[in-house]
Parts: structure tokens; C-alpha cells; sequence
């Protein structure tokens, strides 16, 4: 399918900086897998603490970056409703590794397929990599869940 840009990764995922960490979208097949990029950037907000002087991206980012990009495969699939009413949530990790570290000036190619999907739940062999070489591999499970409806104005 054709690549998404920002705007309509925005359009499918409730996240919003410092928080959103797929810039854009290459590629994807519904209910079978995606691939993404992060643009890492010497001016995320995670550098100024870890490390000062030796910037690395930290593991549970690289993680993240890889669970949003799931959960817009997710939403692309029709697994979850894109008008609002459900939330794609984090539920799992496994076997988690990670090979090489994430600097400012990496684009993170982020990939995640979909193994299986069984009622509101999914999971998913995801792999995030730098011009070639890996840097992490784990297996995600997703959540479907409805989202909050925000509180109703009382009457008068």
C-alpha cells in the first residue's frame, strides 16, 4: 500500500510529541506487516539525560517506536476501529534483544508483522534496524480496548 505521512500516522494513533515516534510510513499490507522510520534526532527531549556527552536512544524507546508502529498496522488492517472509539494498547514483550545502540543522526527502519490476531488481541515479530544492521527484535502483543469517552459538562 503507499506510504503515510505524519499527518496520517497522527490520524490513527493518539500520540503526540515527545511521544509519537513513527515519522513515516513506507510500506504496508493490511493483517500482514509494515515498515516505518524514525528520524532520531539529537533533539529529543530522552538525550538531554541519557547519556550527556553520549547520546544513546534508550532501549524501552526503540521498544516503543516498535509498538506504535504495530499498533498502525493494527489500525490499517481494520482490526480496530480508526474513528476514535478504540485504543491500540501495549500488552506484552517478549524475547526482546538488542544488538546495537541508537544515535542521534539514525534513521530507525522499524518493521513488525503480524503472526496472529484472535479476538482483541495481537502478536506481532517486530525488528527496528539502522542502515542495515539490527538493532532490536522482540515479539509484541497488542490490546484492543474501547477508549475513554471524556466526561460529560454536568447539566444546570
Amino acid at each position: 500500500m503507499s506510504e503515510l505521512d505524519a499527518a496520517m500516522i497522527e490520524r490513527l494513533l493518539p500520540h503526540r510529541y515527545p511521544m509519537l515516534l513513527v515519522d513515516r510510513v513506507l510500506e504496508w499490507e493490511a493483517g500482514k506487516f509494515i515498515r516505518g522510520i524514525k528520524n532520531v534526532t539529537v533533539n529529543e527531549p530522552f538525550f538531554q539525560g541519557h547519556f550527556p556527552g553520549n547520546p544513546v536512544m534508550p532501549g524501552v524507546f526503540v521498544i516503543e517506536s516498535l509498538a506504535q508502529a504495530a499498533g498502525l498496522l493494527t489500525m490499517l488492517s481494520d482490526v480496530a476501529r480508526q474513528d476514535g472509539s478504540q485504543l491500540v494498547l501495549f500488552a506484552g514483550i517478549d524475547k526482546a534483544r538488542f544488538k546495537r545502540q541508537v544515535v542521534p543522526g539514525d534513521t530507525l527502519l522499524l518493521e513488525a508483522e503480524l503472526e496472529r490476531a484472535v479476538r482483541s488481541v495481537g502478536r506481532f515479530h517486530a525488528r527496528a534496524s539502522v542502515g542495515g544492521q539490527l538493532v532490536c527484535e522482540a515479539t509484541l502483543l497488542a490490546a484492543i480496548r474501547e477508549a475513554p469517552r471524556p466526561p460529560s459538562l454536568p447539566a444546570d
